[in-house]
């Protein structure tokens, strides 16, 4: 079984369904990989934002984040770049993915490519 979740949640919106959102995100990652299947986590459109946020240690999903950073694949290049959060993910380390080159933008994360690969999509 090969999937990949993908975080659309904005934490800019300040509500608890956005944050409910990427709770349920990280938690199946780390169900996934407890049972050892390949699962990989990425973050897409205004989610690309929470990159900065669970920088935190005080955030109330740092831990569980933690829990799954190995997991994380990137976040969408072009997203970033859209919704301002191309330097805390280029301080973060993790890659910036742009393996969709559309048109006036830096690239994007191609979700054909994951599913020419086999993987099974999950949005929160």
């Amino acid at each position: 079984m090969k999937t990949a979740v993908m975080v659309y949640a904005d934490p800019k919106a300040g509500t608890e369904e956005a944050l409910g959102r990427l709770f349920n995100a990280l938690a199946t990652t780390y169900e996934f990989k407890e049972k050892g299947d390949d699962v990989t986590l990425m973050f897409q459109g205004a989610g690309s934002r929470w990159i900065g946020e669970l920088s935190n240690e005080k955030h109330p999903a740092f831990a569980l984040f933690e829990a799954v950073r190995d997991k994380v694949a990137g976040v969408s290049c072009g997203c970033a770049d859209v919704f301002g959060a191309t330097e805390a993910v280029e301080k973060s380390g993790f890659d910036l993915i742009k393996d969709n080159p559309i048109p006036s933008t830096s690239g994007l994360t191609s979700i054909r490519n994951l599913i020419d690969d086999g993987y099974t999509i999950l949005n929160f």
